[in-house]
């Protein structure tokens, strides 16, 4: 899959804007705060149909503007397709693809993308959040139910931590707690699953890609962790969503003591190892690097071995992060899908890829290649 053209109109600083890219490897140069990022983040929308930098759809749109505009052709499962996405402070984002209404959940089934920033290069060492935001991507792309589920429970989540939050200024806030509880329960255990399938997939992708990276010298390991009281994430939801509400009856006192949710997915985590030893904790800085970029590329090959096809690959300002074994490493294996990197430097890149160059300068784009 890729996305020929795309034009951008109010979306962050660009006025009006269109870009043509080549189908293997784009190099997106310039100095830094001219747009680049904004370019791969509206490639990004076109996907999940929402930012990787933002929670607030607001802040796409331009200043001065009263709307933002990404409009996009794109080359999907052999067919072309339009994607228009026009946003709108204060109202609900409005998707069409080929001109038909649609949700960010139906996106993925046009578009997939695998997302590389600076920020990824700490996905070792930060906290589970981190990690989870990983899983959350990649799952609702490849399976659009999961992100309804997800969404579903993010909504419970934020109803019980109020009721935890407040209960005590107003007691009949716990009337309605349990129900919410429950629902987190039942919520949790399809995630569950949904992520412990992926972790398994995603341990199997990266090893072997993490083995050949670090030059046989090191082993990584990716174990799913959630819920103490589920003893087997690949059991049947209606078996997983037993053992939660035991853990939860376990912590409800505890819950309204703290004021916080202590049982659900939202404490789950990859816990990655390298050579039998806990990356977060004792891997060096190289090794970290090592790891992370090995769990990206693992996110590609499972995104092609799903669909038939590379997800679109982002990569943002990462390479000037990494050393050059470590940018060979990368460059030698984005064959066979688009890429778009950005850097600030385009002579090195694009001379080793053979990609097409594109400078962004105050939000103007210009072909050089």
């Amino acid at each position: 899959m890729i996305v020929k053209k795309i034009a951008l109109n109010g979306f962050r600083n660009y006025e009006w804007e269109t870009a043509e890219f080549d189908a293997g490897t784009n190099v997106i140069c310039g100095p830094n705060a001219q747009g680049k990022t904004n370019l791969l983040e509206a490639v990004y929308l076109l996907s999940i149909g929402r930012s990787f930098r933002t929670r607030f759809d607001r802040e796409l749109v331009g200043f001065g503007f009263s709307s933002a505009e990404v409009l996009a052709d794109v080359v999907s499962h052999e067919r072309e397709q339009t994607i228009r996405i026009l946003l709108q402070p204060g109202q609900a984002k409005k998707i069409l693809v080929n001109g038909a209404r649609k949700t960010a959940g139906e996106l993925a089934s046009v578009v997939n993308t695998v997302l590389f920033c600076p920020d990824d290069l700490n996905l070792i060492k930060e906290g589970a959040s981190q990690r989870r935001r990983l899983m959350d991507n990649a799952i609702s792309q490849i399976r659009p139910r999961y992100a309804e589920i997800l969404a579903e429970f993010n909504r419970l989540y934020e109803h019980k931590t109020r009721i935890l939050r407040d209960w005590r200024e107003k007691p009949s806030l716990l009337e309605t707690l349990d129900e919410f509880s429950d629902g987190m329960c039942r919520a949790s255990a399809q995630l569950i699953r949904y992520r412990a399938s992926f972790a398994e997939r995603l341990r199997e992708a990266a090893t072997p890609i993490h083995r050949e990276f670090s030059g046989e010298g090191e082993s990584l390991d990716i174990r799913y962790a959630t819920v103490s009281t589920v003893e087997d994430p690949f059991a049947p939801a209606k078996e997983i969503y037993y053992a939660i509400c035991d853990h939860q009856e376990k912590h409800r006192q505890a819950e309204l003591d703290s004021g916080q949710c202590l049982t659900g997915a939202h404490k789950d985590d990859l816990e990655l190892y390298i050579n039998g030893r806990s990356a977060r904790s004792f891997a060096s800085q190289g090794q970290t690097r090592t790891a992370a970029l090995s769990i990206k590329l693992a996110e590609r090959e499972i995104f092609l071995a799903e669909t038939g096809e590379y997800p679109i690959l982002l990569l943002d300002d990462v390479l000037s992060e990494l050393d050059p074994r470590r940018q060979e490493f990368v460059l030698n294996r984005i064959g066979g899908g688009q890429t778009l990197i950005t850097c600030c430097e385009d002579e090195g890149i694009s001379r080793r890829t053979g990609g097409r160059v594109l400078t962004v300068e105050n939000g103007r784009i210009r072909t050089c290649i």
